[in-house]
């Protein structure tokens, strides 16, 4: 009851900025940032009616929040909305702001020690994945946690960070909405204290977790602009290993998945983590085929391992991009099941990397590259990625991907990427 009265005292106590606080971001803006709109021909996400978010709002739906409470108290608001996003906001607390642990998450006496005990490959096998009540008992916990850290973002919405404004332990989902603009935000470690384990996941099994920072799922019209996205002190890199596996408790990034299509992501930071950015996650043609239309651009990609994008299906056009990515990375750009992807003038620096395994096969058959540049050192040379990886790998790509991308705003010549790039791409360095 107390839980359900600090919620509804919250959403009473939510109110619409008034124009001045709706002109705050303004600074030498003509137009303030929640009210900016989508520039016309820019990427997928322009296509048809293009992209407005909730630009058209009126006053009374315009709100600034900085605790939990009050983002999901305003995500849940009628649309057309424009929610400012102000300070630190921390997925993991309750309702009156304290913080909660994964102890507090706990649902049926499950512990980590006896997971690990029950379903070690040693007793448990490699034939089928984990079940009875200890898989239940961490399937509840999970549940918990999920209700606290996931936050819907509906049809007719702009959120917009101010000033630094952070999110941490928390994903956006963006489910089944059109229409949708997320920018000027730094996302945070979107852990997840009960990841899965499932030993027919490849041929040495893997732990999945559940939480994007930001989940695009069944959603249309969506653009992701001007945000950073990073694990802060809880980087992939530093989880330990279990069966032989690390334990992942990120997922994506930014996960574009489940027919979802007309989308743009531009000018964000992708920094240090492992599975970054998904379009498309199954080989099912049934509900993607034709959808997943994305349009990648002048983003950076700093000590990301893999997903930069992977694909399937879409129409995915990823161009002036920088990449700076350690030589551990598995992959850059991965081809997979009747993906179309259109690669052009983006930088690779790949530390060591071989460039030809920039491109990984997940069952494409080509990719259409041109105009790509590689940084080795102080170095910087043409780089035709299908042919560096046909020199190593059978069967090899075409060079086709099969269609001509035109929804663009002007492709930027790739030797002025990495000085535009990494000055303008991230949270609080909209121009």
């Amino acid at each position: 009851m107390r839980t359900v009265l600090l919620a509804a005292v919250a959403a009473a106590m939510l109110v619409a900025v008034p124009v001045g606080a709706d002109a705050a971001p303004l600074g030498r803006q003509v137009v303030p940032l929640g009210r900016q709109v989508l520039p016309p021909n820019d990427g997928w996400a322009a296509e048809g009616a293009g992209t407005t978010g909730g630009s058209a709002a009126p006053v009374d739906s315009v709100y600034t929040v900085d605790t939990r409470t009050e983002l999901a108290a305003a995500l849940a608001a009628p649309s057309p909305k424009i929610v400012y996003v102000r300070g630190r906001i921390d997925g993991n607390t309750d309702d009156a702001g304290n913080p909660l642990g994964c102890a507090d998450y706990v649902a049926d006496g499950y512990s980590l020690d006896a997971y690990l005990a029950a379903y070690d490959p040693a007793v448990w096998g490699r034939e089928t994945r984990p079940s009875g009540p200890l898989e239940s008992a961490r399937a509840a916990s999970a549940a918990n946690q999920a209700k606290r850290i996931r936050l819907k973002v509906g049809s007719g919405t702009t959120v917009v960070g101010l000033g630094g404004a952070v999110l941490s332990g928390l994903n956006l989902q963006v489910d089944k909405a059109d229409n949708v603009i997320i920018r000027d935000l730094t996302l945070v470690d979107a852990a997840d204290c009960f990841p899965q384990w499932d030993p027919t996941d490849g041929s040495t099994g893997n732990w999945n977790s559940a939480y994007d920072n930001i989940s695009v799922t069944g959603s249309t019209h969506v653009w992701v602009d001007h945000n950073t996205f990073t694990d802060g002190a809880n980087p992939d890199s530093a989880q330990p290993r279990y069966f032989d596996r690390p334990y992942q408790v990120h997922d994506g990034e930014l996960d574009i998945t489940n027919a979802s299509n007309f989308a743009t992501v531009s000018w964000n930071r992708f920094t240090d983590h492992d599975k970054t950015m998904l379009i498309g996650s199954t080989n099912n043609p049934a509900n993607d085929r034709g959808k997943l239309n994305v349009t990648v651009h002048h983003n950076l990609f700093r000590g990301t391992l893999q997903r930069m994008p992977r694909v399937r299906f879409g129409q995915v056009h990823v161009y002036d991009n920088l990449y700076e990515v350690p030589a551990s990375m598995s992959y850059v750009l991965g081809v997979g099941v009747e993906s179309a992807i259109v690669a052009e003038s983006n930088v690779f620096a790949l530390d060591g990397a071989d460039p030809g395994e920039v491109l990984f096969d997940w069952g494409g058959t080509a990719v259409t590259a041109r105009d790509n540049l590689l940084r080795t050192g102080h170095r910087t040379e043409p780089v035709d990625l299908v042919a560096a990886y046909n020199a190593t790998h059978d069967p090899d790509f075409g060079t086709d991907a099969g269609w001509t991308p035109t929804l663009h705003t002007g492709i930027t010549p790739a030797r002025q990427v990495p000085r535009l790039v990494s000055r303008h791409a991230g949270a609080r360095r909209t121009r």
